[in-house]
């Protein structure tokens, strides 16, 4: 007999749908996962066993069967706010915070009719591409338990690569919901700037964080973006004058269907290769390989772009990282619990001058621009999702920033300029290295291009037959 946690996402929907399993039932089902594996893995910073079955008998009695993800398991990422949980934001300076109200995100999914499980584990405020906080155990990858699950979003990620979720919400400001998922052997979707009404982006600096899904397939990832976008009844759907371009959904008729012949663009430069050394792992380049002749195969067309070097672009993201930084909410002693990467990266923030945090924006804004125009010949752009394979827990220097800052960009050098473009970007696990390590690559979409990056990466997952494959964490 299948166990609950062996269905993907999309079939244990339809099984709630046909009543032939409860909210309750799966809700216990996966809460028993969290209880036996995460202890090894590490991928929650808080669970709400209690809340959660009570959440789920509301579902069941009170809440429509017509809401998007209805009686679905999921759970928040500790930097999103849930009235009456713990709220560490990753950070040992917020141990103890319980927050009173929610965040427009958590509303979102329950309206959605979900059941929020606890909080997912993240790195400090956030900030780096993988999820060792001090604050709490690192994240380890369910597919070999000495290396990192990648970051910001690296406990969602860790939670449905080991089957204690089947799907989960993340954000992505420079590549948190795409590093974990392709380091993790899953599917993640970062929807355009605007896209989701409760993770837009539009308020952050630079607009570079919005709200996406991690599942294990790219149908999955279609379901649950569906629900973020559209819950029921929810108003903040419709609170945004300044709109993505493109429809809204619904994508999972485009997931599951996976059609269209396409143009594609293949990118191996990256806008910080004037900046750091970047060089492109075996085992990157042979997934990358793996996808163009995957694709090639289904007869879409396939360039080659020749690079298109940027050399502004390092010091002008670094000022808005840092800039970032500057807002975090704390002063005094309490500085003294911050982890010493977020230290370095406040002190930095605080004293960029005015003028350099304008002349950055301005020249992003004019980046922007310029990568859209690239891109415009193609449909979709295709990258490899890292640049290295995923590194080791602890291989991050922890105590000198700008160290740290170089290896976050060596691994990771074609995610954040999606986020400053404002693109959407889903990435696809296609192969695995000799170890059984999880490799995939990124498709990178035209403004509001959801849905022709579905339906790509709905064909390459058909034809590299990854969906069935499980780490020794299950």
């Amino acid at each position: 007999m299948t166990e609950l946690h062996e269905y993907t996402a999309l079939q244990l929907h339809q099984l709630l749908q046909r009543r032939e399993v409860s909210p309750v039932e799966l809700t216990r089902h996966y809460l028993a996962r969290i209880e036996r594996l995460d202890g090894e893995v590490g991928a929650f910073a808080t669970v709400t066993p209690d809340a959660a079955l009570a959440r789920a008998r509301h579902v069941e009695e009170h809440v429509p069967t017509a809401a998007p993800l209805w009686g679905m398991p999921v759970a928040d990422k500790d930097l999103n706010r849930r009235a009456g949980v713990p709220a560490a934001f990753g950070s040992r300076a917020f141990a103890g915070f319980v927050p009173d109200e929610s965040d427009d995100l958590v509303q979102a999914v329950d309206a959605a009719g979900a059941v929020s499980l606890g909080k997912t584990a993240t790195p400090e405020f956030g900030l780096p591409s993988y999820t060792e906080a001090l604050a709490g155990t690192p994240t380890r990858n369910p597919w070999d338990l000495t290396l990192g699950a990648g970051g910001s979003s690296g406990g969602a990620a860790a939670a449905v690569a080991s089957g204690m979720l089947p799907f989960a919400p993340g954000s992505d400001g420079g590549g948190s919901i795409r590093i974990p998922a392709a380091v993790c052997g899953l599917v993640g979707m970062k929807p355009s700037r605007g896209r989701v009404p409760s993770g837009s982006g539009l308020a952050g600096l630079a607009g570079l964080g919005v709200a996406g899904p991690i599942a294990r397939t790219v149908a999955d990832a279609a379901l649950l973006l569906d629900g973020l976008i559209a819950p029921l009844g929810y108003p903040a759907a419709h609170r945004f004058a300044v709109r993505a371009p493109g429809d809204d959904g619904p994508y999972l008729g485009a997931a599951i269907r996976g059609e269209g012949r396409f143009q594609l663009g293949v990118m191996t430069d990256s806008p910080w290769d004037d900046a750091y050394e970047i060089d492109l792992a075996e085992e990157a380049r042979s997934a990358l390989d793996r996808a163009i002749e995957a694709f090639e195969g289904l007869g879409h067309g396939i360039e080659a772009m020749a690079p298109a070097p940027e050399p502004g672009y390092p010091a002008a993201f670094r000022t808005i990282w840092q800039a970032g930084a500057a807002t975090i909410p704390v002063d005094g002693a309490a500085e003294s619990l911050l982890e010493p990467l977020t230290r370095w990266l406040l002190e930095r923030g605080r004293a960029v001058p005015a003028r350099q945090l304008a002349e950055a924006l301005a020249w992003l804004a004019g980046f922007e621009e310029r990568t859209i125009r690239r891109f415009a010949p193609f449909d979709a752009v295709l990258t490899p999702a890292l640049a290295l394979t995923p590194p080791a827990v602890g291989w991050y220097d922890a105590d000198d920033g700008e160290r740290n800052f170089a290896q976050q960009v060596q691994v990771t050098p074609f995610t954040s300029f999606v986020n400053v473009a404002g693109l959407p970007a889903i990435t696809v696990p296609v192969e695995e290295t000799a170890a059984g390590v999880p490799m995939g690559v990124q498709l990178i979409g035209r403004p509001g291009g959801e849905e022709v990056l579905f339906a790509l990466a709905a064909q390459l997952e058909r034809r590299v037959r990854r969906v069935h494959q499980h780490p020794p964490v299950w």
